[in-house]
């Protein structure tokens, strides 16, 4: 008998809402930000009521810092996510009948404009370009170093407590937008090549993960060269770490973002052996010109090809609240929010109700 969750959703005992029509992929992801502690019960109640009956089978969840690690409490945020908080959203996406994916963006997006974030902030040490960029001026995000004999200590310890707490079974590792590696202030990284200390970091973490059974999740921006696809240095790698594709494991699956167009790019990846899923944002034309590449490609493509494009992994960039709001049509006052919430609305009614 379906677990009904009144008292982590502060509702009545309602049954759950007539879930969808199996639509034609396997994957039909959203990737969101983790909640606020105070929106913890807000966010449960989304995931119960909308994400099930719009058809929402993977939930990839952005925590990064924002929970209280008790094997690494010093790289915590202020005001993180509680181990009940966790408990309530692992049950109701299980309840739900959706698979949660814990993601902590590792190797690039270290800091955010002025802000650094808590592993560089707890391990400075671990910097890629130590005592380099004052209050973050002059670059994008801050990376750690791949090379420091310390840093995957840590940064393990924070993967598996975040999986188990999550009881999850993969886990996403981010890694887009990586600029900074293989840089000269670095005294283990200058000099080397940049794609193999790319394909080194993503080996090291997905070999840490099978030994859990669990798979490896990531962006692949980093694995696209931004001269032959045209596509620039933030949608592909301007910093030759492109042939790192070449270099690591096949069993990862690849989310390709594109937010402006829809490249074929995801049939590339599964040409290459990948499974993959596609990642738009804010328009609906790009959502549904990826999933028709989708489509098409598991329509037409032989057998091998066809089977790895898995689907789609909706994304918000927006945080939980205004994205949840949005979509309920409560705020409109962020307008990432409302449009990231009305192309996830349209992409999900075409998965429902077209492409058969």
């Amino acid at each position: 008998m379906r677990l009904l969750l009144p008292a982590l959703l502060s509702l009545a005992v309602v049954p759950l809402p007539a879930r969808a029509e199996e639509p034609d992929l396997p994957i039909r992801g959203l990737h969101m930000a983790s909640p606020k502690p105070h929106e913890v019960p807000a966010t449960a109640r989304f995931i119960w009521e909308a994400l099930s009956q719009e058809g929402v089978n993977v939930l990839v969840m952005e925590f990064n810092y924002n929970y209280k690690f008790t094997r690494r409490p010093e790289v915590v945020d202020p005001d993180a996510l509680s181990a009940k908080d966790m408990r309530t959203l692992a049950t109701v996406c299980r309840e739900s009948g959706i698979k949660l994916i814990p993601q902590i963006n590792l190797l690039g997006h270290q800091s955010w404009a002025g802000t650094t974030f808590g592993l560089l902030r707890a391990h400075p040490d671990f910097d890629e370009t130590p005592g380099k960029y004052p209050k973050n001026e002059g670059i994008y995000c801050r990376s750690y170093c791949p090379l420091h004999p310390k840093v995957h200590e840590v940064v393990f310890d924070l993967v598996d407590e975040l999986a188990e707490a999550c009881q999850a079974d993969a886990f996403h590792i981010g890694m887009d937008e990586v600029f900074l590696l293989g840089e000269d202030d670095c005294p283990r990284c200058k000099g080397r090549n940049k794609a193999e200390l790319f394909a080194q970091e993503v080996r090291a973490l997905r070999d840490h993960l099978a030994k859990s059974n669990r798979t490896l999740w990531m962006w692949g921006d980093r694995f696209l060269d931004a001269a032959a696809t045209g596509l620039g240095k933030w949608e592909a790698s301007e910093n030759a770490t492109a042939p790192a594709i070449h270099s690591v494991p096949k069993d990862i699956v690849i989310c390709d973002w594109h937010y402006e167009k829809a490249p074929p790019t995801a049939a590339w990846f599964a040409s290459q052996g990948f499974r993959v899923v596609s990642s738009a944002w804010r328009k609906p034309e790009v959502a549904l010109g990826q999933l028709e590449l989708i489509r098409s490609v598991r329509r037409y493509a032989n057998d091998a090809i066809a089977v790895r494009m898995l689907g789609v992994l909706h994304t918000t960039w927006c945080g939980a609240g205004p994205f949840i709001r949005a979509y309920y049509g409560e705020d409109a006052s962020n307008a990432a929010a409302v449009e990231s919430a009305r192309a996830f609305q349209r992409l999900f009614r075409e998965l429902r109700d077209g492409g058969r």
